[in-house]
């Protein structure tokens, strides 16, 4: 609003919008940890994919290095030693699904332990807790962490792990690290495992804050292109790497060759993506914060937000998630959803692209309705995953998105914003901002601010009758039949003028391999229907068969 915006572009530097220091050399061990070349038998670069799943010993039970590939492998174990190194841990070991790994942690305690969880997580991570490891004997209490003395309080005789992320997903709540492990330590038997999701090691390393584990789903900030599911898990205890390791042998959750290739391979540009991502995340986060159709925004780089000096305190930055209600309720926040254009409606976060979704629908839906509310996963609650994309065109899909689903009060202008906020940021950050979508109005009414859906709208063009998404056809909307084919006819005779029709076996579809000595005496298949022995030019010299 005018008033902030006033306030904003006069004031200095905010000390949220500074960047805090990153952990030394993490780009280069990001490239580098587990990637010697000299490692592997070609001297490659890059980790080759190795897809064996069984490997030759040298005499019976005598192998070189691996045996089997849920056991260990080439691929897997350089990915691993990736991950080691970029988190300051000593080993890694890493899961087909991030929830593979939250059961492999489970599975370090017998029937009777019990577990101090936050209260505050992931929907898959409260599922597992409550309908599988409760069943199977484990006991949980599930308690305030951002308050320690919360865990101090609820640890027994028979706790045996403690369970919290920082910051919590969806609430962004923030828990002291360093003063939890504190706690735990004093207790010689339990184990301290931090959910590393949101930040990934870039921006926090929990081992360096006393955790014994350091866990993450791989499928999100590590990987970063929503095209793997997988987990990891980091430590440096030797006993709790043995434990973990057999268990990711004996259980089988292993990840495949191919996928540790892209992980690899999206580890290595980790550092510039997260940069990327804060920058976008602190951007939103401002202008949500400005606009009074949203209620409030939870965002630890803000430095209203309760855990904004514990965040800076124990991490390098604050990534890029961000959760806001929304002024209105369950109605606003789908229509709000329904209207992003860039921010795509879908679960998972920490990919390139930005994502939108709905918790109590979406994510955290398996969280009993009354345990929701109380925790203040409401009906007005949106995440946001920021993307790399870049900050103007997603400032702009907020703007016209709250214009579509607010009634009430008004927004900042996304260009003008930009410019102002940037411009606090010193004189490298405040290159002038060019706006993708022309809002040269700041139209208030959602008609004015979003396309409808006629002839001009690309995203009407092929609707589908009575749906709601545009059908595949649309994208053909201006192609002539003429432009759509070739008008020439393709010959589909041997002999023709068709390359796929010399050779092709008799009675069959398929062009045969002999196709490729065109031009010889045998190019036409023999009798018997099996290739003729001859390459063009006459006989050969060589004895086929």
């Amino acid at each position: 609003n005018a008033e902030y915006m006033g306030a904003f572009c006069t004031m200095a530097a905010p000390q949220d919008v500074q960047h805090l220091d990153p952990f030394p050399s993490f780009g280069t061990l990001a490239i580098h940890a587990g990637q010697d070349p000299e490692q592997f038998p070609c001297w490659s670069v890059v980790a080759p994919i190795s897809v064996s799943t069984t490997f030759k010993q040298e005499a019976p039970g005598k192998c070189k290095e691996f045996e089997y590939s849920r056991s260990g492998n080439p691929t897997r174990k350089a990915l691993e030693a990736q991950f080691a190194g970029i988190a300051n841990g000593k080993y890694a070991i890493t899961w087909a699904s991030g929830l593979a790994g939250t059961m492999a942690v489970l599975q370090l305690l017998k029937p009777g332990d019990h577990v101090v969880a936050m209260n505050d997580l992931y929907g898959g991570s409260n599922r597992m807790f409550r309908r599988l490891a409760m069943i199977q004997g484990i006991q949980f209490d599930f308690v305030d962490a951002t308050n320690p003395a919360n865990v101090a309080s609820a640890i027994r005789p028979t706790t045996r792990l403690v369970w919290i992320e920082s910051p919590t997903n969806p609430l962004l709540q923030v828990a002291d690290i360093r003063a939890i492990a504190d706690i735990v330590r004093r207790h010689s038997n339990v184990i301290l495992a931090v959910d590393n999701t949101f930040m990934s090691a870039y921006f926090q390393r929990p081992l360096e804050l006393g955790a014994h584990i350091e866990f993450a789903s791989v499928t999100k900030y590590y990987n970063g292109h929503s095209d793997v599911v997988m987990g990891v898990t980091i430590v440096r205890d030797d006993a709790l790497a043995e434990r973990l390791k057999f268990l990711q042998f004996a259980a089988g959750y292993v990840p495949s060759p191919f996928d540790c290739f892209l992980v690899s391979r999206g580890l290595k540009t980790l550092h510039l993506r997260m940069k990327a991502h804060q920058e976008n995340a602190m951007a939103c986060a401002h202008f949500l914060q400005a606009s009074s159709k949203v209620s409030s925004v939870l965002f630890p780089g803000l430095s209203t937000h309760p855990g904004h000096a514990v965040a800076k305190a124990q991490s390098t930055g604050f990534s890029g998630m961000i959760s806001f209600r929304i002024n209105g309720e369950l109605n606003e926040a789908v229509e709000f959803l329904k209207a992003c254009k860039i921010f795509t409606l879908a679960e998972s976060l920490g990919a390139v692209e930005s994502l939108c979704e709905h918790p109590a629908i979406m994510t955290h839906a398996s969280i009993a309705k009354e345990e929701r509310e109380r925790l203040g996963i409401t009906d007005s609650l949106i995440r946001l995953s920021c993307g790399v994309e870049e900050t103007i065109d997603l400032l702009t899909d907020l703007y016209n998105a709250l214009e579509a689903s607010v009634r009430v009060g008004s927004s900042p202008n996304p260009v003008e914003f930009l410019t102002a906020f940037k411009a606090q940021q010193g004189p490298a950050a405040a290159a002038p901002v060019v706006a993708s979508v022309p809002i040269p109005s700041m139209p208030s009414k959602a008609a004015e601010a979003v396309p409808q859906l006629d002839s001009k709208n690309p995203y009407a063009r092929g609707r589908v009758p009575g749906g709601t998404m545009p059908h595949p056809s649309s994208r053909f909307e201006n192609v002539s039949a003429a432009e759509e084919f070739p008008t020439s006819p393709i010959p589909t005779t041997p002999g023709g003028s068709n390359p796929y029709a010399r050779g092709r076996v008799p009675g069959g579809t398929m062009p045969h391999p002999s196709a490729r000595f065109d031009g010889g005496e045998s190019a036409q298949p023999s009798q018997s229907g099996q290739p003729g022995r001859n390459p063009p030019g006459g006989k050969s010299s060589f004895v086929f068969g």
